[in-house]
């Protein structure tokens, strides 16, 4: 399909046009390379990932424990005997391929609008005065994790920068997880974590209302805005290491509407005062993370948040949360999908680590919550509160969280 010539618009012209996904149509072909492979997603992980485990529990897992007299006690154990079978070893090819796909099928249209798109965001963080901010340190130093493999197998990963004031890394991860999850998403209103979180927060702690925010790891912030909608009066902040993330998420928070200050840095030394957030949040960003690591992550959300505060992170459920089946089910990431810490970081004991952290064990906390735009309010409430359990985890129905009050 023909594309007609991409002009610059003016920072006006872009903050009227309300989406900064406006400005990398895909064509017609693009559209739907990205449905498929978001069809695709879908069917690899609710489909043939339902055969593969009915395929376990009514063959593998019986064989084995005629063989040895007992069943896999852990993901280690069902991955050794899941290897050698010919219908994982397709499931996990095609969505390995997948992955790929998924980044693949947005990047041409991103290299296509990419000097308009960095044009444009460059004038919104010179616009002035502004709703946000943007504050960006070229010598911060990229941690290892990021610079030695590409995460997610995303091409260029979280940091890489092809030119002045680049972007394309921010809105290759943008429009890629639109096709990651495109097909999977259960929503009915506007769900995700962020929102699950701060709905979560309202529900069990009434009386909480957060001055600062802090969301680490906030990538373009598509986990980081939603809480203005619960706690509007809030000061929101967002910290990443990678600069094109940033400079993506901030014009994406102004063309928004939204107030929100964006800074490079590495949440292992934040530049925040001592007790200065209310509220620490992340998602889907310790796994990426080694342990080591994530332990002084954690020290440092103690030490920013004032005495009262909350800190509550959404991850992977633990080893400790999920059977021997599912474990292996969820490292998949950890052995193919460039996260090499994913399953260290779920072998932790998280009550044990987050208390060596310098928080409270009596404080200390771990659920699993609703997507907030899968339920109704008054399921989600119940499911809050305790009255009734959330749904399974799993393809975004629901979320495991854990922290610790301050």
């Amino acid at each position: 399909m023909p594309h007609a010539a991409l002009t610059r618009p003016s920072a006006d012209e872009m903050l009227e046009s309300g989406s900064i996904e406006s400005l990398t149509p895909p064509t017609n072909d693009e559209h739907a390379r990205q449905a498929f492979v978001a069809s695709l997603r879908k069917h690899l992980m609710a489909d043939m990932a339902a055969r593969m485990r009915a395929s376990y529990d009514s063959r593998i897992a019986p064989a084995h424990k005629e063989l040895t007299g007992e069943l896999p006690g852990n993901g280690r154990e069902v991955r050794q005997l899941m290897l050698r079978e010919p219908y994982f070893q397709a499931w996990s090819a095609l969505r390995y391929a997948a992955q790929e796909l998924t980044w693949w099928t947005v990047q041409p249209q991103v290299e296509r609008a990419l000097p308009r798109l960095r044009e444009a965001c460059r004038d919104i963080a010179a616009r002035r005065p502004a709703r946000g901010s943007l504050r960006l340190d070229p010598t911060t130093k990229l941690p290892k994790e990021i610079t030695s493999l590409d995460i997610h197998l995303m091409p260029g990963c979280f940091h890489t920068e092809f030119g002045d004031d680049d972007v394309a890394q921010g809105a290759v991860y943008t429009l890629g997880t639109a096709v990651f999850g495109g097909a999977l998403k259960l929503r009915t209103r506007g769900g995700g974590v962020a929102a699950s979180i701060a709905h979560w927060i309202r529900c069990t702690r009434p009386d909480f209302e957060p001055r600062r925010i802090l969301d680490l790891g906030c990538t373009t912030g598509a986990n980081t805005l939603p809480y203005l909608d619960v706690f509007p009066d809030a000061e929101l902040h967002g910290v990443d290491v990678g600069a094109p993330l940033l400079r993506y998420a901030h014009a994406r928070a102004e063309m928004l509407g939204r107030t929100a200050h964006y800074s490079q840095q590495n949440a292992e030394s934040l530049d925040f005062e001592d007790g200065s957030m209310d509220l620490v949040v992340s998602s889907f960003f310790l796994h990426e993370q080694s342990v080591r690591s994530t332990a002084k992550i954690l020290r440092e959300a103690h030490r920013v948040l004032r005495k009262g505060g909350l800190m509550v992170h959404m991850e992977l459920p633990p080893d400790s949360e999920t059977d021997p089946y599912y474990s292996f089910y969820l490292d998949w990431d950890a052995y193919y999908n460039n996260e090499p810490h994913y399953a260290a970081f779920r072998a932790l004991d998280l009550k044990r680590t987050v208390s060596a952290a310098g928080f409270d064990p009596a404080r200390y906390f771990q659920t699993r919550i609703p997507n907030w735009g899968t339920v109704d309010e008054a399921s989600f409430r119940d499911c809050a509160l305790g009255i009734r359990p959330a749904p399974a985890h799993g393809n975004g129905a629901s979320w495991f969280i854990f922290g610790a009050g301050r």
